[in-house]
């Protein structure tokens, strides 16, 4: 049985197939927000997020994909191989893993594509949902990281497939700010106090030897870089270093 609700986030979201709710929130509270407010309204084992521009080409991907956290109750989070509906090749963003190979091969990851995303609800719960002071970027890192902490794992299911049109998320005109912004805060929120700076560093590093050229991209990140120290998120809990141990082990430290 499925408990469906479709969340207008800031918009009505029209028209509805029979037997779908619809929660209309009034203004746009951020992509986090928007699916905390929907998983608060449905219940059942399992809890799993679509975007309004994603879909499911199967139609036995529900039961396949709820069936295999069923059978391997170490997976806390599972994120589909995701494919361009028209055949358009797929960004390697896609696939939340450092090194990329097949993207039909599956494996652990330590953060998610948020488009769609399937969990068991206790460990939704026990994570505290996603990361709403965010509103949009790298929240899908914090679910991952939070699921690691419950002694979960996160898992790259590179055998079922949700489409996704192949568009350049920094279309966006806040993505440099909020890119910036959330690293800092993702690490203030999570990472035991040591790793913190190192883990700030390391990106901003990144970013700096990435967009060299590119004034008009570190302008913003930096605004949002000052941002993200200048403000406080709230809601820290830190992961603790057993879980980064953990995640060392397992092919990558919360580093970078």
């Amino acid at each position: 049985m499925l408990d469906i609700v479709c969340v207008g986030n800031g918009a009505a979201p029209g028209a509805v197939p029979d037997g779908v709710r619809v929660l209309e929130l009034p203004e746009n509270v951020g992509i986090p927000a928007g699916r905390n407010r929907g998983a608060a309204l449905v219940e059942g084992e399992f809890v799993f997020f679509l975007d309004d521009d994603a879909s499911l080409p199967s139609p036995t991907f529900l039961k396949e994909a709820t069936g295999m956290l069923g059978a391997t109750p170490d997976i806390g989070l599972l994120q589909p191989r995701v494919v361009d509906p028209d055949g358009a090749e797929a960004p390697t963003r896609w696939i939340p893993r450092l090194r990329k190979g097949d993207p039909a091969t599956s494996s652990d990851v330590f953060s998610v594509w948020e488009g769609a995303t399937l969990l068991p609800r206790a460990v939704f719960d026990a994570a505290g949902g996603w990361a709403e002071p965010f509103f949009y970027a790298h929240e899908g890192i914090e679910l991952a990281w939070r699921v690691w902490a419950q002694g979960k794992r996160v898992w790259y299911a590179g055998d079922l497939v949700a489409a996704h049109p192949a568009i350049d998320p920094a279309r966006h005109s806040q993505y440099y700010r909020l890119n910036a912004r959330n690293r800092v805060w993702l690490a203030r929120r999570n990472l035991p106090g040591p790793l913190v700076p190192v883990y700030v560093a390391s990106w901003t590093l990144v970013q700096v030897l990435r967009w060299a050229r590119r004034p008009d991209r570190l302008r913003p990140w930096f605004a949002g870089f000052r941002e993200g120290w200048a403000s406080d998120p709230g809601g820290r809990r830190s992961i603790g270093w057993r879980t980064v141990w953990r995640m060392t082990r397992a092919g990558r430290p919360p580093i970078l």
